[in-house]
């Protein structure tokens, strides 16, 4: 009898972890992701302006994200960074999916297997030279540039955009570019 209790549980905590990680968010709550977006546009290279710092970026500079059409339609992301303290370059790739339509700039991002993060683009000009990207949640944001710089203007308007959503964007990591 108390077999089958625990083997029940077993089988209701492991569907509330499904339906958990089905129902996470991959944009931030008072996000939105740009509309009318063209994949075609956005691939290429990309420029780290600024991020919010995490695990597997810290300590990097000289970061950059490259975007390309894989012949399964998915995107290809090629990041690379240069470690400053180990005097080395890191380069990590991954995949990308949009999450629903491709219109819709919110797509979900993997470097490992299984598991995938929120990468939306929520702000960029009408060149594609600019662009704001938010992770699943308040803990990532980028700002990201086809050059190694960014006019000012456009860096205070996407600071504004981030802070109106709630990002802190005083704990920013201004990137340098050196290399």
């Amino acid at each position: 009898m108390k077999k089958r209790h625990v083997v029940g549980a077993l089988a209701l905590v492991g569907v509330g972890v499904f339906l958990n990680s089905c129902s996470r968010k991959t944009i931030p709550e008072k996000a939105k992701a740009v509309q009318n977006f063209e994949k075609e546009k956005y691939l290429g290279k990309w420029y780290e302006i600024a991020r919010l710092d995490f695990k597997f970026e810290q300590g990097l500079n000289n970061t950059t994200a490259e975007y390309s059409m894989k012949d399964n339609g998915t995107i290809k992301v090629d990041n690379k960074g240069y470690d400053v303290k180990n005097d080395k370059w890191k380069q990590s790739i991954g995949k990308a999916k949009f999450v629903g339509d491709e219109n819709v700039a919110m797509l979900k991002v993997s470097f490992f297997g299984p598991f995938y993060g929120g990468y939306n683009v929520i702000a960029i000009d009408k060149e594609y030279k600019y662009a704001l990207i938010a992770g699943g949640s308040l803990d990532y944001l980028w700002i990201l540039s086809r050059e190694k710089s960014i006019p000012l203007e456009v860096t205070s308007e996407y600071l504004k955009i981030a802070e109106n959503i709630g990002f802190k964007t005083a704990d920013l990591i201004w990137v340098q570019h050196t290399k």
